[in-house]
């Protein structure tokens, strides 16, 4: 069986036309809009009728979808007053990025994906493989991974970062994933992987699956997962948790653009966020580093995030080019 790989993108006006939109969106909630601004705006959206299509599309979700909440306790004492007038703003804002993210963001898909082939992304890069046999699998951000080059192509070595698999169900070819010295073996399955210097993570949203270690010497037990459980598997041991489907579903963002962060300590969000670009968030202070947020956020947009350390928690930001750095 064999298959020949096909790209598609979003055309490269169709994106100018999208990330316009956004600023004209983000600076009239933000900025200084005047009479003159009003004007401007109205005459851009007169020019096309895409620019009104997009325009308004993105207007609808930003008014539709934002999901930034309160922030938890610990804030600095002269932030407080600020979250009340700011929370609003904010929810529009991430809201507006996160669409932007989402129309301007290159989404790579390469159909019937050759086997033999290593398929790659770079930092903040997102790809789709679609299998001979309808299986996908989706790339985050720095990941690369092998398909095997056997008759079946239902074997998949995971080199680094994280994916996200959903797949065909065939009890004659079982499909696997191969992490360092971890197998995965798919009984029907929708389930991320994230692998780590030490071993890997497994999140299961749908079906079963088996988690086991292989290499040589390995200790560790086999587990058998059922949806919502969490494997998390070194050379000698596998530990399972469990979480709510939804709570796992909050891990699939990036395939949508978007960090979700929960209860989640400024440190931690910091951290994902670099993950997913080139200019990195640096906590330099203990005690702002456990402050703890909710909300979404566009995965491409660190300045965002920034943003919010310094006008709702009242922080200190700096930015000096190839890093931001926040502290008290």
């Amino acid at each position: 069986m064999t298959g020949v790989a096909a790209e598609s993108a979003s055309p490269p006006r169709a994106t100018s036309i999208e990330q316009r939109a956004a600023e004209w969106l983000e600076r009239r909630a933000f900025g200084r809009w005047t009479e003159g601004d009003a004007e401007s705006l109205d005459a851009w959206l007169n020019e096309s009728v895409d620019h009104e299509v997009a325009f308004y599309r993105l207007e609808f979700g930003w008014e539709r979808t934002a999901r930034l909440s309160a922030l938890r306790s610990g804030l600095p004492r002269n932030a407080k007053s600020k979250t009340r007038d700011w929370a609003g703003h904010f929810k529009l804002m991430a809201a507006a990025s996160a669409i932007a993210a989402l129309c301007v963001g290159g989404i790579y898909e390469y159909v019937l994906a050759p086997k033999g082939m290593t398929y790659a992304t770079d930092i903040g890069g997102r790809k789709i493989l679609t299998l001979p046999d309808g299986s996908k699998i989706e790339l985050n951000t720095n990941t690369a991974v092998r398909i095997a080059a056997d008759d079946t192509g239902r074997k998949v070595w995971l080199t680094k970062g994280e994916a996200f698999f959903q797949i065909h169900h065939d009890a004659v070819h079982p499909f696997a994933v191969m992490v360092g010295d971890h197998k995965i073996t798919d009984l029907g399955t929708k389930f991320l992987v994230r692998r780590q210097p030490d071993g890997m993570i497994v999140s299961l949203i749908e079906g079963s699956a088996r988690v086991e270690a292989i290499g040589p010497g390995a200790k560790a037990q086999a587990a058998e997962l059922k949806p919502g459980d969490i494997a998390r598997a070194t050379h000698t041991s596998v530990s399972v948790s469990h979480k709510q489907i939804a709570m796992l579903e909050t891990q699939l963002g990036w395939r949508q653009g978007v960090l979700i962060f929960h209860d989640t300590s400024l440190a931690a969000a910091a951290a994902e966020f670099n993950r997913y670009n080139r200019q990195k968030l640096i906590v330099s202070d203990q005690a702002v580093a456990k402050l703890t947020i909710d909300g979404t956020f566009p995965a491409a947009r660190v300045e965002t995030f920034a943003r919010l350390a310094r006008d709702v928690l009242g922080l200190h930001v700096e930015n000096k080019g190839d890093r931001i750095v926040i502290a008290r």
